[in-house]
């Protein structure tokens, strides 16, 4: 997968990322619920009751993320939330001068494992994003959201900007938006930031599940392999120029993905008239 720094995504002070803490046993998880049932894997915010972003909570995020990156029998992955809430932010008891560094390294962890995860990672929001919780959703490769749902990045109110939303932001939206956004701390709503391409799907509450549902069907039909190769290709080239971006986009698709027995197979499928039958390689 592409490297973050591409994204300028970087750490907080050169070396943080060395003193990172050591990676949290799954099944020890407190506040990440992990559910795989291949070819779809859930990752689910459970700190009620507006699950406070902390230190170890990210960590968490980040070690279930790359967990479900490396079995190749997941094709998409699913962050959500439990409760009314997605994300109300960054616990507040946790960004003292004494853990700031800890806590934005964890953070810059868990978001960068969405950026790199060779799996789609669709963010689902039934409720308020705030402040980090809008920033998670932003690195999503794909949001659905309900009328429910509402993103706001107010940092600047209490003194400082939200760093990782600074950085990505400019890519999805451009950066006139993303000033608005950071400088002014406004929320906005499901349907505005579909306005703006921060969310996908606005659907209702009551037929949340079953877009879902539908969507996740639509791309865990396809070769998990290739869908590796895809969001690659797509997210490799940004902060590149178009040029180079071509040249990386030609390169992925020469050089990796020709290698891929599915991609042989698809060929073949097509040819024959016929439903590929994947083997995810």
């Amino acid at each position: 997968m592409p490297n973050a720094t591409r994204f300028k995504v970087s750490p907080p002070t050169a070396g943080l990322l060395e003193q990172s803490a050591a990676k949290p046993d799954p099944e020890k998880f407190v506040h990440i619920r992990l559910r795989a049932e291949a070819p779809v894997a859930r990752l689910t915010l459970n700190r009620p009751e507006h699950n406070l972003l902390n230190e170890s909570m990210l960590r968490e995020l980040a070690a279930g993320l790359e967990l479900l990156s490396a079995r190749e029998d997941v094709k998409v992955i699913v962050l959500e939330a439990a409760g009314k809430v997605f994300c109300g932010g960054i616990d507040i008891g946790e960004y003292t001068p004494e853990r700031a560094f800890q806590l934005i390294d964890a953070f810059h962890h868990a978001c960068t494992a969405m950026v790199e995860a060779p799996r789609p990672v669709v963010v689902v929001v039934n409720g308020p994003a705030i402040g980090g919780g809008a920033e998670l959703a932003a690195f999503g490769d794909l949001v659905v959201a309900t009328p429910r749902a509402r993103f706001a990045l107010p940092e600047i109110t209490i003194g400082i900007f939200p760093p990782l939303a600074s950085t990505m932001l400019p890519y999805l939206i451009g950066p006139k938006l993303a000033l608005e956004l950071v400088l002014t701390g406004e929320a906005v709503t499901a349907e505005r930031a579909h306005e703006l391409g921060l969310v996908n799907r606005v659907v209702p509450e009551a037929q949340l599940e079953q877009a879902v549902a539908q969507l996740l069907a639509r791309m865990a039909e396809q070769s998990g392999a290739v869908l590796a190769m895809a969001k690659k290709a797509v997210l490799g080239g940004m902060g590149l120029s178009l040029q180079e971006a071509l040249r990386f986009s030609m390169d992925v698709f020469l050089n990796e993905l020709y290698r891929l027995e599915d991609s042989r197979e698809g060929l073949r499928a097509l040819l024959e008239k016929r439903k590929p039958e994947w083997k995810n390689r």
